[in-house]
């Protein structure tokens, strides 16, 4: 369901920490704040305390001046269904009234949160559990570093359980706990949404809406909701850190979705949910926003004909890799590396000489041979589409490379390329797997060898990878190369392929 125009004109989102003492950058709280029209505004405060004071002033004001907000949160809102009844609670309300004087969150960002959990643990039976995880400094008879007792409640939610990724919100501690996070964080949505300034304006989603679309509402100016930072990929660019990445990632997103008018039937949550469980969600756990079931594969609906196969994937391509940025003699070469490989970004690492792509599909036309440092390389290289049925050449399996490699102190595949020196004038080469044979070669040119009419330089791996391949690009040969660690066999032969055939 599309809505005609954007249910919201602002989107804050925040990813909570449960820090025990003051802390920036990685691991602690990131706020961003993006409307429309203005520069993206960027928070890391200290403490949750600072992160709190900062929201209710970033809310007030975007709601004074008439604007609707979704104000997202990474923790959970609500506990697994059964949770209230077993606590004596009627409803999230409730929960949250109880956790806000429960949880002793101090400016400095001490917390009693394990403190709390044991309480809650206790009051529901004398063994430890359903919260679990602490230190052993916060260890006790209620609650305990390994999971104990759930006391037949279930141990994740259902938004959850349509994200295998996600972690159980009775975890407190270690590696991807939402626990702390959760109780620290619903103490102060309690806090914040009682504040003068929001109180009667901000809504929390599902609970006083509904799992339903939103539309713009006189009823509200905040809505706040649950997210999940990791539903979505994000890049983490040089000088981020992993959560301030994923919380823009994630406003962009919404943002995005919102003015294509796709973000407002999210609140409905999964269609495949049954009446019972979305009244277990409207009133106990609380939904993910953009949690779905994973969508069953049909096993027996599958594309059968090769050529379209071939034509959807080339098509995917066109739309996906920025191949305008090259030249016309490297598109059909680029189309078929990105599908060796399935990454569209790879366009923007290739670098090129000028011509690089004629002479290679010249030097093919005139039966150059084809020198190879993977025998993986040559098995990839179709041999009908070679112009004059060009020779392929790997040495590495030479019987005399492996003792003369070890005498020499290198490796087989650096060894293996001055068995090339014969063959090498004019020679098309291509490297997809070993950094060492690439440098050996530029070794080689450097003492005066015969110089090829193309290197494609698709070496791969963590050592080595990119400096072999920056140094190629440095030596004035004419050459294709994928700068930085990603490389492989499948790429240099498909390389190859387009240099002999193009896309036919």
């Amino acid at each position: 369901m599309l809505t005609e125009a954007p249910v919201f004109d602002a989107y804050v989102m925040v990813d909570w920490s449960a820090e025990s003492r003051p802390k920036t950058g990685a691991d602690s709280i990131w706020i961003i704040v993006l409307e429309s029209g203005k520069p993206e505004r960027l928070e890391n405060p200290a403490t949750r305390d600072a992160a709190i004071i900062l929201l209710a002033d970033i809310l007030s004001d975007l709601a004074a001046r008439g604007l609707h907000v979704l104000a997202g949160f990474d923790f959970a809102l609500g506990l697994p269904r059964g949770s209230h009844k077993a606590l004596g609670l009627k409803n999230w309300r409730d929960l949250w009234r109880r956790l806000m004087p429960l949880v002793d969150d101090r400016a400095d960002n001490g917390n009693s949160r394990f403190a709390a959990a044991a309480h809650l643990n206790q009051s529901l039976g004398d063994v430890p559990g359903p919260f679990w995880g602490c230190p052993a400094s916060a260890a006790g008879p209620h609650l305990t570093t390994t999971k104990g007792d759930f006391k037949g409640l279930p141990e994740r939610r259902l938004a959850e359980q349509r994200l295998p990724a996600t972690k159980s919100v009775w975890q407190l501690f270690y590696n991807g706990n939402v626990g702390g996070q959760s109780l620290t964080g619903m103490a102060r949505l309690e806090q914040l949404r009682r504040h003068p300034w929001l109180a009667d304006i901000t809504r929390v989603w599902p609970f006083e809406t509904g799992l339903k679309a939103v539309a713009k509402n006189s009823d509200w100016r905040i809505l706040m909701a649950e997210v999940y930072p990791s539903l979505l990929p994000a890049k983490v660019a040089p000088g981020q850190v992993k959560d301030q990445a994923q919380v823009i990632a994630l406003a962009r997103h919404f943002a995005h979705l919102d003015q294509d008018g796709r973000l407002a039937a999210l609140f409905g949550g999964d269609d495949r949910l049954s009446p019972e469980e979305r009244l277990i969600i409207e009133t106990e756990e609380g939904w993910i926003l953009g949690a779905t079931d994973p969508q069953k594969i049909d096993i027996h609906d599958w594309i059968k004909d090769p050529d379209e196969i071939y034509r959807r994937s080339f098509a995917t391509i066109a739309g996906e890799a920025d191949l305008d940025s090259l030249p016309a003699d490297l598109r059909d070469i680029a189309i078929r590396i990105v599908h060796a490989c399935g990454m569209t970004d790879i366009v923007a690492d290739l670098a090129f000489s000028a011509g690089a792509g004629t002479a290679g599909t010249q030097a093919l036309a005139k039966g150059a041979p084809i020198l190879v440092d993977a025998e993986m390389v040559s098995h990839g290289i179709i041999r009908r589409r070679l112009p004059k049925a060009n020779t392929v050449i790997c040495t590495l399996n030479d019987p005399a490379v492996p003792a003369t490699a070890k005498a020499l102190g290198t490796t087989r595949s650096a060894m293996a390329v001055d068995l090339w020196l014969p063959h090498l004038d004019g020679a098309v080469i291509a490297i997809g797997n070993a950094p060492t044979a690439l440098f050996r070669l530029l070794e080689l040119i450097e003492q005066g060898a015969p110089r090829p009419a193309l290197v494609l330089g698709f070496a791969v791996g963590f050592v080595g990878a990119a400096e072999s391949k920056e140094a190629l690009i440095q030596s004035g040969l004419p050459f294709i190369a994928l700068r930085g660690r990603r490389g492989g066999s499948a790429m240099a032969a498909a390389a190859v392929n387009a240099l002999a055939g193009g896309l036919a």
